[in-house]
């Protein structure tokens, strides 16, 4: 089950979850039915469209019941474009994120949540209609919005726990938002907004985003995926020589944006040392353990901290001269030396067990099994015995 199917519990069908499809160009009435009602900032996105396709008719589709009435989908609609060039695919924009009709929120300068989502997929053929998946994939998205109140930003990613599109064979499991590389920023009559655009990305691509930075690694993507167009055929790109050494070397140059990580199996315990001073020790899942280790020299090295995150818990590692640990009411902090982070990323296993370190006796780190577990709560696996 995917991380989308989790909170939002995605269903296959795209007629239920998205919406039927209306006649083109139809554009769905608000709430109240009010024909004299303009639609400004609807009118505002067709017109950032039409330098691009012209007169062409998209496929349009909207939502059968409104989500301020209780329906399932938070976007008006998707209106869903052909291109043949530089490569085939179909060009997916969102309606809802923004205001479309008059002004509610209260800041003047944005639009609603300030962005429209697009997504592009290619294909080898174009049938006579587009795939309805990114239908669900894109409201599933505006679920998480419209119910967390997070907003997406270029640079942002997110991983899916899965395939992207359910059903589908395809390594991508995973999301990162850029701008959309031929829609810029426009003013409408309710304010700014952006066109993000949702790229479809392998696991391990993934990974590199966090150990240097998304924008840097699209970046060095981008000569391989024409207008970032998502194929769910692809390989992964860090299978590239090239592009391997060129991820690599901008995140030796500039060291990992990744702030902090969400970790399911945390905890931090303090004691006194035999030698009277502050000890602490530090609990993760096996499974964990990797990711943090191909993170941590990239963050302290750069004298920027690191956080764990876990229930009720915030651990935070802090690059230090001297090594230590102290705590308040919010947080922990441990303070490594440049000797400890090294003796940890060198020396760590992903087993269980409780591993110490002589550049600083103060430290423990204990390795817990991670069991893998099916939609049922069943152990299908076993990370660390």
């Amino acid at each position: 089950m995917s991380l989308f199917e989790k909170l939002f519990g995605r269903k296959k069908s795209a007629s239920t979850a998205a919406g039927q499809p209306v006649a083109e160009q139809t554009i769905a009435a608000p709430d109240d039915e009010d024909e004299d009602v303009g639609a400004a900032g609807w009118e505002a996105i067709d017109a950032a469209l039409h330098p691009l396709y012209g007169d062409q008719q998209p496929a349009h589709y909207g939502t059968v019941l409104s989500y301020r009435l209780g329906g399932q989908d938070p976007l008006q609609g998707i209106s869903v474009y052909k291109r043949e060039e530089p490569v085939r695919h179909w060009h997916y924009i969102t309606y809802g994120f923004s205001e479309l009709y008059d002004k509610e929120s209260e800041d003047p300068a944005i639009s609603g949540w300030g962005f429209e989502l697009t997504f592009r997929l290619r294909v080898d053929a174009f049938e006579a209609q587009p795939p309805t998946w990114p239908l669900n994939f894109l409201q599933n998205l505006a679920r998480y919005v419209f119910q967390s109140g997070r907003v997406f930003n270029e640079g942002d990613y997110m991983n899916a726990n899965g395939p992207i599109a359910v059903d589908e064979d395809t390594a991508l499991v995973a999301i990162a938002f850029v701008q959309d590389p031929e829609l810029s920023a426009i003013d409408t009559p309710n304010g700014a907004l952006r066109f993000l655009q949702v790229v479809g990305v392998t696991e391990d691509e993934s990974f590199a985003q966090k150990q240097w930075n998304t924008l840097g690694v699209m970046e060095v993507f981008a000569p391989h995926m024409p207008l970032y167009a998502t194929d769910l055929k692809r390989q992964s790109l860090m299978q590239i020589e090239s592009v391997r050494q060129q991820v690599q070397a901008g995140a030796e140059r500039e060291g990992s944006n990744t702030g902090y990580l969400l970790v399911d199996q945390l905890a931090c315990e303090l004691s006194k040392a035999e030698s009277d001073t502050q000890a602490v020790k530090l609990t993760l899942g096996a499974a964990q353990v990797p990711t943090v280790l191909s993170l941590l020299p990239y963050r302290l090295r750069f004298k920027n901290h690191f956080g764990l995150i876990g229930k009720g818990i915030q651990v935070w590692l802090k690059s230090a001269e001297r090594c230590d640990v102290a705590q308040n009411d919010e947080e922990i902090s441990i303070f490594l030396s440049d000797e400890v982070v090294d003796a940890i990323c060198t020396t760590l296993p992903a087993k269980q067990g409780t591993y110490q370190f002589a550049a600083w006796d103060g430290l423990s780190i204990e390795v817990k099994p991670t069991y893998i577990r099916d939609q049922d709560g069943n152990v299908v696996n076993t990370v660390g015995e």
